[in-house]
């Protein structure tokens, strides 16, 4: 039979009451899942109103899990203040806030442990950009190029400071006519032939065009497409260069050449407006209405010699593009000469106007072989109802914009508007007339009618 002392429960060393030189080591905490285990009877019953002491490894833990707590809060203020718009579009992303990490440093004292007291935050997003929408070109667009600015950073080493200005005026429509952007290139050419120097090893006829001319010609097709006239001009100054002796003297080959530009832009450019002026207005009658589209500065120039130097008295009437306004120009010349002028800013009265007027002038931007128009947009409108009302329609074209190549509509060649495009809709800068609604073209070589365009073609080949 079991005595009491018997059934006195055994005492383990570290349930022996602690020394008063040293403490007693405490077990480990319990596990989360495991009960704490049952006191033998007879042991006295803790105090509950006694704080818990803690050993030197839980106070360290306890002391890690805080300073752990406050750096996860100030990292998460400073990323609120950073990111505050991300903070109002998506307000589930933030870090943790004070309450939680007081909650946490609560939950860290019960548990007794570093692990769990660990806060995890998350760092604040920045909403993702929308990408704005890009415009397209319709496929069966594709091959209309358009004017675009390039930055100065982005061009050829060998770009001439003279033609990185001049592809900027051309991007930004500040030189808008083809017989202005011809006579400006030239011009800036002429001065990238006047700087150029022949390396050693090299001849001028056969290092100048490929190493110099083309990165010049490739960085003005790329701010916006080259007009006919360019094209015709610019074959014929490589034309020159090739002809140019390796023989010759450096300095006197590119006194040659630059004698040449200075010439063609006398005959091909300057005279030939002047002889187109004075052909035109000897068209204009006493007491006609003459009616005209947008500007070109051939045609101002013909109006403003037949009343101020022939002493013709008539009128003029100025449809107007309703895009650029370009009419307002030549209506605020011709008013300052005394011409009386009435404008109208579309083509909203179009029949009403070419009612009233006897003779149509029209500037042409190239005539093709087969003796169409390439004009604004908005001419062919114009010189359809005026055909239809039997009316004359007189076109002013030097023979540099003609070209041999052939159009039967305003969709091969082209340009597109870069200021109203969009992913909706696009707008084309030019049309093309057919030669049955014009009746005659009138140029530095003569007046002639649209169908012998291939006539002076071959005057311009057998003249070169």
């Amino acid at each position: 039979m079991a005595t009491d002392q018997d059934a006195a429960p055994v005492i383990t060393a570290s349930q022996q009451p602690a020394q008063p030189a040293k403490p007693a080591r405490l077990e480990a905490a319990p596990k989360k899942d495991e009960k704490p285990a049952q006191k033998p009877a007879g042991a006295p019953a803790d105090d509950p109103t006694a704080p818990k002491k803690l050993s030197g490894a839980e106070l360290k833990a306890k002391a890690k899990a805080e300073k752990a707590a406050r750096r996860a809060q100030a990292k998460s203020s400073k990323e609120t203040a950073k990111g505050e718009a991300a903070v109002s579009s998506s307000p589930g992303q933030l870090g943790p806030s004070a309450g939680e990490v007081k909650a946490t440093k609560a939950k860290g004292k019960q548990d007794g442990t570093g692990t769990a007291n660990k806060v995890t935050t998350t760092k604040a997003i920045a909403p993702f950009p929308v990408p704005e929408p890009k415009f397209t070109i319709p496929e069966c667009f594709s091959h209309l190029s358009m004017a675009r600015r390039i930055p100065m950073t982005q061009a050829d080493k060998d770009v001439h400071p003279a033609v990185l200005a001049l592809g900027q005026q051309m991007a930004t429509f500040a030189l808008d006519e083809s017989i202005a952007r011809l006579k400006a290139t030239l011009l800036a050419f002429k001065k990238v032939i006047s700087s150029y120097t022949t390396p050693p090893g090299n001849t001028l006829a056969r290092h100048l065009t490929p190493h110099v001319l083309n990165p010049q010609i490739d960085y003005l097709i790329a701010c916006r497409p080259m007009s006919f006239s360019m094209g015709n001009a610019i074959r014929w100054l490589k034309l020159q260069v090739s002809k140019i002796d390796p023989d010759v003297v450096e300095h006197d080959a590119k006194k040659e050449l630059c004698d040449s530009i200075d010439n063609f832009i006398q005959e091909r450019i300057n005279i030939a407006n002047l002889v187109i002026t004075q052909r035109a207005a000897l068209r204009i009658e006493d007491g006609d209405v003459v009616l005209t589209f947008g500007w070109n500065s051939s045609v101002e120039r013909a109006i403003i010699h037949a009343y101020t130097k022939i002493g013709r008295k008539f009128s003029v009437i100025i449809i107007d593009e309703p895009y650029d306004r370009r009419g307002q120009i030549l209506a605020k010349s011709l008013a300052a000469e005394g011409i009386k002028v009435a404008y109208c800013g579309d083509l909203g009265g179009l029949r009403t106007h070419v009612h009233q007027a006897t003779t149509v002038i029209l500037g042409a931007e190239s005539m093709f072989n087969n003796g169409s128009m390439y004009a604004r947009c908005g001419s062919c409108d114009v010189a359809v109802l005026a055909k239809q009302l039997g009316k004359q329609i007189y076109v002013l074209c030097e023979t540099i914009n003609i070209t041999e190549r052939v159009a039967t509509d305003s969709l091969t060649y082209n340009e597109i508007d870069p200021e109203r495009s969009s992913a909706a809709s696009f707008r084309l800068l030019y049309d093309n007339t057919p030669d049955k609604y014009l009746s005659l073209i009138i140029t530095e070589l003569g007046s002639v009618q649209p169908t012998s365009v291939p006539d002076l073609l071959r005057k311009l080949e057998e003249s070169n």
